[in-house]
């Protein structure tokens, strides 16, 4: 069960990093540009924070896992990637576009803490 954490908690970090990322480095005009027009309904702080919101998660994901310091710190992460991703389900669905990829990572989430939950308990 460990293993699939890892894994599941891999490719979730790595589609964090990569996402919130982005938010953090590029501007809302280019963010739009590059085809997250939903950017246009937050203002640029807000995008910002997401972003962080985002990185931190992932760093959350894999860092208390790794080190074995408050190691319940992953699946409590991987819940609050859950809650934000219930967010952008939301946003895409009030913008009448696909919800498909933040659900599938919403779902991704919900398993790493569950996972995470059964790893820290045993």
């Amino acid at each position: 069960m460990l293993l699939a954490l890892w894994i599941i908690n891999g490719l979730l970090a790595l589609a964090f990093l990569g996402a919130g990322g982005m938010k953090l480095l590029r501007g809302k005009d280019a963010l739009a540009a590059s085809g997250m027009s939903y950017v246009e309904d937050f203002s640029a702080g807000t995008v910002k924070l997401i972003g962080a919101l985002e990185v931190l998660g992932a760093v959350g994901l894999i860092v208390p896992l790794l080190t074995g310091i408050v190691p319940v710190l992953t699946p409590i992460a991987a819940i609050g990637l859950a809650i934000i991703m219930i967010g952008a389900v939301v946003t895409h669905i009030r913008r009448k576009e696909p919800p498909l990829f933040p659900a599938i990572l919403g779902v991704l989430a919900v398993a790493s803490a569950v996972l995470g939950f059964i790893a820290v308990t045993n």
